[in-house]
């Protein structure tokens, strides 16, 4: 019984991925009028940043799966492949429909945008076939122990999740709303988060080797950033702590070679 409380949690992490996408999908309808006469309709992402939340949640739960698996001594190849199934959709599918939303919502800034085909708004799922392959790749790699090759799908996922949230909640500070309702800088940012998954990139793990200073540097940095961008930016802490991630395993990637 005892070795399959980690795969509890790793169903708990597709669930609440499951979840996330019925929140992404859930709609509230605006009429548009026009001389007092009925223009049009549109479905406008209603609860988009709910959605966030669960896949937040998700990650947490993806993390205390792995912990307790350690902690019972009870990893398993079916954990590992249960894991993947349960990113896929917590961490890939779930994003890609934010994304969507989020497309159809830079659409309609447009004149025109009410009747936007499909065909645009589609390539927001090229961020679940990036996440699926590079959760194959990862599976049948023994060299990512304590280094990533590409972002990892939970990485981007959050990413993602951030956006909606920092739509909702706004910065004094900073305000980019207008970037992330804006179509071609979601195109670039499903281009850029896909081909980052799919790289071979070399990234640090967030795991600790030994507590030595030296050797966990750029960990700690990482953290004291992530802490004092919080503080200041919210929600937009998400994606700044993501490129810090990037370019900090670059960086001391070189430092080591």
């Amino acid at each position: 019984m005892q070795r399959h409380i980690p795969n509890v949690f790793t169903l708990l992490n597709l669930f609440l991925g499951c979840i996330a996408i019925v929140f992404a999908l859930q709609t509230e309808t605006i009429s548009i009028y026009v001389d007092n006469e009925l223009s049009s309709h549109y479905n406008i992402p209603e609860r988009i940043s709910v959605a966030s939340y669960f896949i937040f949640a998700a990650a947490v739960i993806d993390f205390l799966d792995g912990f307790v698996a350690r902690l019972l001594k009870a990893t398993s190849e079916m954990g590992k492949q249960l894991d993947s199934l349960s990113d896929v959709v917590s961490f890939g599918v779930a994003p890609s429909v934010i994304l969507y939303q989020l497309l159809k919502i830079s659409f309609i800034k447009e004149e025109g945008g009410l009747d936007v085909s499909i065909t645009w708004l589609l390539p927001a799922f090229l961020v679940a076939c990036a996440g699926a392959y590079r959760l194959a790749r990862f599976n049948i790699d023994t060299s990512q122990s304590y280094g990533f090759k590409g972002v990892p799908i939970p990485a981007a996922g959050l990413l993602i999740a951030s956006f909606p949230l920092i739509l909702h909640f706004g910065n004094s500070l900073v305000n980019v709303n207008d970037l992330l309702t804006n179509k071609w800088v979601l195109y670039a940012i499903i281009l850029v988060v896909s081909v980052l998954m799919v790289s071979t990139l070399p990234l640090m793990t967030l795991k600790f080797k030994d507590f030595t200073i030296k050797n966990n540097l750029p960990k700690i940095i990482l953290l004291v950033i992530a802490v004092v961008a919080a503080l200041l930016l919210q929600w937009l802490a998400v994606p700044v702590v993501f490129v810090i991630y990037i370019i900090l395993s670059l960086l001391y990637k070189q430092k080591q070679s």
